[in-house]
């Protein structure tokens, strides 16, 4: 456990590091959101956050290929190398559509040759565990792959159009992930308890918790598309990559339950994005639209019509993708009708949090009460720390917003 959190704290501190570089960047290649209809910032915001992540899974991924306790895992094949090499694929691609604004169909073909980068490294969707079904086609079995890549890439980057909402989801989904990865490889092998899923969800999550202090409300800077597609590509990997670690013959009797969790468990974590996906595409394909035509209808969106406030719409969304994760997670710890009982309680608080006013009102105050904590630790970053000095120097600039993110 240790290693995998050291790897998950150099990602963070990477991420975080190499944040104010990837904003810097991009104020000189102009990768800038523009305010437009559909969005909820009020100022232009630099759009190159995915950079950082991406050098944070790097870095880690390559310290994890020198640690001897990890080794089985990069000596059994190129799996690792697969992985990071479509991360950087996607990431590169996203940098381009951040800069330039890619056409949609060139944004999605590259995404599917990062998706068969992966799946020809080595990490295939080739075994379903449930039935013990095998996907006997090779060619179904890369084909599949691709578009789970794909589907999971997309669901992510649908999500992301609050401050914080995309890189806070998939820490807490990821952490949940995590805890089940890695008890799956305790209890497939033990005294070896390397496992590549592990890894990919360890500097996952370690490289969006390091990105979330520079991205909370309000945001200095965004993922852009160069982080939300590398953030679905990994976890879609994780999840592929889990689902070839089960073995019936070696998990116990009473551990047969939660082989059923690969399956389950992507699909929780993604939850909130694959609903808002899914009514984006039906929604906008009905009046004739492109499915990737941008609108102000996401979930988020409609929060805050309901009148949260911006960083309680957010947590309002983490709430239920916890909910979702941690429920499905805790079949592995707790007998089925408790896992059941657990879920069922806090899918019905997290209801009551999100469709009763009262509720809402209440919390919305109070996390707006905790808001003030979060900016100052916000000023502690670097360019928090740059913006504060620029306004004790120029009074003047202080009243204007646009200036402080121009900096």
């Amino acid at each position: 456990m240790k290693v995998y959190l050291t790897l998950m704290a150099i990602a963070a501190l990477v991420a975080y590091v190499a944040t104010p570089a990837a904003r810097h960047l991009a104020f000189r290649v102009g990768a800038i959101t523009a305010v437009r209809a559909r969005d909820v910032h009020t100022t232009p915001i630099p759009r190159l956050g995915g950079v950082a992540i991406f050098l944070g899974i790097a870095t880690a991924v390559t310290v994890a290929s020198a640690i001897p306790f990890l080794s089985p895992v990069f000596d059994a094949g190129r799996e690792a190398w697969a992985v990071l090499g479509g991360a950087a694929i996607v990431c590169a691609l996203g940098m381009i559509d951040d800069i330039w604004d890619l056409d949609w169909m060139a944004k999605l073909a590259g995404q599917f040759l990062a998706g068969v980068v992966v799946a020809s490294g080595g990490v295939q969707l080739v075994t379903v565990p449930i039935a013990g079904v095998t996907i006997g086609s090779s060619y179904v079995s890369l084909i599949a792959t691709v578009f789970v890549v794909v589907i999971a890439m997309n669901a992510v980057n649908f999500v992301d159009g609050l401050d914080g909402l995309a890189a806070g989801m998939i820490a807490i989904g990821g952490l949940a992930f995590f805890t089940y990865s890695y008890m799956l490889a305790r209890s497939a092998s033990p005294g070896d308890y390397s496992s590549l899923a592990t890894i990919v969800v360890a500097v996952l999550v370690g490289a969006c918790l390091g990105f979330l202090p520079h991205n909370v409300h309000p945001a200095r800077i965004f993922m852009g598309d160069s982080g939300a597609m590398v953030l679905g590509l990994m976890l879609a990997a994780a999840a592929i990559i889990v689902t070839g670690q089960i073995d019936p013959a070696v998990v116990s009797e009473r551990e047969r339950v939660p082989a059923f969790i690969p399956i389950l468990l992507p699909i929780m974590v993604l939850a909130v994005p694959l609903v808002d996906m899914t009514a984006a595409v039906v929604r906008r394909t009905a009046r004739g639209d492109s499915p990737f035509a941008p609108d102000k209808h996401h979930l988020h969106h409609l929060l805050l019509r309901r009148g949260h406030s911006h960083r309680w719409a957010v947590t309002v969304l983490y709430i239920w993708t916890g909910v979702l994760s941690f429920g499905t997670v805790s079949v592995v710890f707790l007998p089925p009708g408790g896992a059941i009982a657990v879920t069922a309680a806090g899918i019905v608080a997290a209801a009551a949090i999100t469709f009763s006013p009262r509720l809402a009102r209440f919390f919305s105050r109070q996390w707006r009460r905790l808001g003030h904590a979060i900016f100052a630790l916000q000023r502690v970053t670097p360019e928090g720390r740059h913006a504060a000095e620029a306004r004790e120097d120029h009074p003047a600039a202080a009243s204007s917003p646009t200036k402080e993110n121009e900096s």
